[in-house]
């Protein structure tokens, strides 16, 4: 059995109903979902702003690289087009696969470049942590420690400004 914490992002179309529909793609592997944020747009400034959450997934029989292409296949369901001129550009969907841990607890780490684990960048995005907190207070992204420590870093501070809690969108299963 594996858990894992999925970073979920839309700015393209119906942002609520993509990430909506990426819960519902999940299913009964979803344990919990937090709230919605709305963000500006990060490492690409020149699009409209995302609807972000997080979640953790359980699966009896998933292997790290089952959920990489698991959020594959819920980023196509969902219209996404990847242009690679613009790498942090707009989209339908994104779907980030933060950490991994095995049955016993322990963290799964990978150097692979299709899945790096944990997330290369999730320590530097409050747009991950701050979700993040709302479903685990006492989380720690393996290599990097608490969550709560690293929200409080001068470069996620900065950002964690920005972020609008959206209450008037609920994502629960």
């Amino acid at each position: 059995m594996t858990t894992a914490v999925l970073a979920l992002g839309s700015n393209l179309g119906d942002r609520e109903a993509h990430l909506k529909g990426a819960v519902a793609g999940l299913g009964e592997r979803v344990a919990v979902v937090s709230g919605v944020y709305e963000t500006p747009p990060w490492g690409d400034p020149d699009q409209p702003h995302y609807l972000n959450a997080v979640l953790l997934a359980v699966d009896p029989g998933a292997a790290p690289q089952d959920w990489l292409a698991t959020a594959h296949r819920l980023e196509d369901a969902a219209g996404r087009v990847r242009d690679p001129a613009r790498r942090f550009g707009p989209r339908t969907l994104d779907v980030d696969v933060i950490a991994v841990w095995n049955d016993d607890g322990s963290p799964v780490t990978s150097g692979d470049p299709d899945l790096t684990l944990p997330h290369p960048r999730a320590h530097l995005r409050a747009f991950v942590l701050r979700p993040w907190i709302d479903i685990q207070p006492y989380a720690q992204l393996p290599g990097h420690g608490w969550v709560n420590d690293l929200l409080r870093a001068d470069e996620v501070a900065d950002d964690l400004a920005d972020l609008r809690p959206r209450a008037d969108v609920h994502l629960d299963t």
